[in-house]
């Protein structure tokens, strides 16, 4: 007879408390949003072209995202820390240089293709780590500003691009096994896509169970707690924005591969594009708060804008103002999640 009243007294609060669906939402409102955005993006193309909504179309869509979403993983790390990296853009174009002039040194050299395609490959991913390493000196131990130090970076790497190639592309079609990666399918997927749910997994891995994840949380949220709670802050920032260039690196592999080249004057306003793409998915440019699946779903999204504007015909220069008004856009979310 006891538990009676407190029973009634109970009811009330079960009532008004909000449900786990409720709960979830309000946690990942930014990626519900985008999620929804993308539905309406796919339903509205698919009433405006007869040409979007078919498989050969969401297969190139999709490949078109790869790039975008390798360059959003990184991203999704230095934004994690309140930090900015401009470098991706042209860095796809640094990375695919290199990469193909390891390829025709090592084929000229006489080595056998698959080593050549190997030492291409690593050549590539560990240019984008060693530019991101200069952006994590920069920031890290130099104490320069984010924006400044990786736009001059961004720059450095143009530069060398076209230096190392002449200012011309350099032509990888010999390699024919490694332009698999950027144009072959297995299993009706295309093997971009294979590399890229390989690259996310890795990436939320690292997010979410590792220090550097978490240490990037940290920073985020407040760099002087973290530091006094014993954490070498400045050793830390530098492994990410290195890690951050890997993932540049691997861009810049698969777009060379996509390409059949290494092109110095590819990648321009990619930056942008990843940068919108991790913002719209939810990471904060404040820092501390950050994911994986948003980056992904948001660097689909861009895509699907572009892609859809090409089939409507729209031309490049209203395209670059749609998704520049996607950029403003994505800043805007950001802000009033913060005033929230």
């Amino acid at each position: 007879m006891s538990t009676t009243p407190t029973s009634a007294a109970s009811a009330p609060a079960d009532v008004t408390r909000p449900s786990d669906a409720m709960l979830y939402f309000r946690r990942h409102a930014s990626q519900v949003l985008v999620l929804v955005s993308e539905i309406i993006l796919i339903i509205g193309f698919s009433l405006a072209s007869p040409y979007f909504f078919q498989v050969n179309n969401f297969s190139a869509l999709l490949l078109d995202a790869s790039v975008y979403i390798l360059l959003a993983l990184g991203l999704t790390f230095v934004i994690a820390t309140g930090g900015i990296d401009l470098t991706p853009g042209f860095g796809i174009a640094f990375t695919g240089v290199c990469l193909a002039v390891a390829m025709k040194w090592a084929l000229n050299a006489g080595l056998p293709m698959w080593l050549c395609i190997l030492i291409g490959v690593i050549v590539g991913i560990a240019s984008g780590a060693v530019l991101g390493a200069a952006n994590g000196l920069m920031v890290a131990y130099l104490n320069m500003q984010p924006m400044i130090a990786t736009l001059a970076m961004m720059l450095v790497a143009w530069g060398l691009a076209m230096v190392l190639s002449g200012t011309s592309a350099i032509p990888l079609t010999e390699f024919t096994t490694f332009l698999e990666l950027g144009q072959g399918r297995t299993l009706g997927l295309t093997n971009a896509m294979y590399l890229i749910l390989i690259a996310a997994l890795i990436a939320a891995f690292l997010l979410n169970r590792t220090l550097i994840g978490r240490y990037a949380l940290a920073m985020g949220s407040n760099e002087e707690a973290t530091r006094l709670s014993g954490v070498n802050v400045q050793r830390w920032k530098f492994r990410v924005y290195m890690l951050a260039g890997s993932f540049t690196g691997l861009a810049g592999v698969l777009m060379a591969s996509r390409l059949a080249s290494g092109k110095p004057d590819v990648g321009q306003s990619y930056e942008m594009y990843a940068i919108a793409a991790a913002v719209l998915g939810g990471a904060s440019l404040r820092g501390g708060k950050a994911s994986v699946f948003g980056s992904v779903i948001g660097a689909i999204l861009i895509a699907t804008i572009r892609n859809g504007a090409v089939l409507m015909g729209i031309p490049d220069q209203w395209q670059k103002v749609l998704l520049g008004a996607v950029v403003l856009a994505a800043v805007y979310l950001d802000t009033r999640r913060r005033d929230q």
